[in-house]
């Protein structure tokens, strides 16, 4: 995937309700705005990288890219799951991704039932665990994205597949 590493910036908005009720992995999900931004070699799937809140500290995290074919959605989504443990919601505040790779494909859990979905998304946490601690991808979690609110992955690149946009606009994403 050429995009990779790819950076996006966006409020946190309510998604399916699903994350922390169902299955007890609470996801923040970018509004259907950031997700139409995607670049084209990035498709559905399971992905690994780093995300802060506002300008929060910064963790490891993974996310879920596409339809969710255990609830058979009819809307794409990008549900970034934070490996931290919040002490509350927080919609409405900037969640500030970089997706810096990729696990596995969007896959289907149907006849397999709830608790092997459970289980593959904590596989891919811990796979992203191992994954982020790679010096190559270290040295991303001190990106200047990250710093500054108002750097935007454009600032950051001569050449861009993106137009760029302003700071001060809701989502913030580039074509790396």
């Amino acid at each position: 995937m050429k995009s990779l590493p790819y950076f996006c910036r966006g409020e946190v908005v309510r998604g399916f309700g699903r994350g922390s009720k169902e299955l007890g992995i609470p996801t923040a999900n970018f509004s259907a705005s950031v997700v139409e931004e995607l670049p084209e070699d990035i498709g559905t799937g399971i992905y690994y990288g780093w995300a802060s809140l506002d300008n929060g500290p910064i963790h490891k995290m993974v996310m879920s890219i596409g339809w969710n074919p255990y609830y058979k959605n009819t809307i794409k989504s990008m549900e970034t799951h934070v490996i931290h443990n919040f002490k509350e919601d927080f919609y409405g505040q900037t969640l500030n991704v970089v997706m810096v790779g990729y696990i596995r494909p969007e896959r289907g859990f149907d006849s397999l039932g709830k608790d092997a979905l459970i289980t593959a998304i904590h596989n891919d946490i811990e796979e992203a665990k191992q994954r982020l601690d790679l010096p190559e991808h270290l040295k991303l979690k001190e990106d200047s994205f990250f710093k500054d609110p108002t750097t935007t992955p454009q600032d950051k690149m001569a050449a861009t597949t993106m137009t760029p946009i302003s700071a001060e606009s809701k989502h913030i994403t580039n074509g790396h």
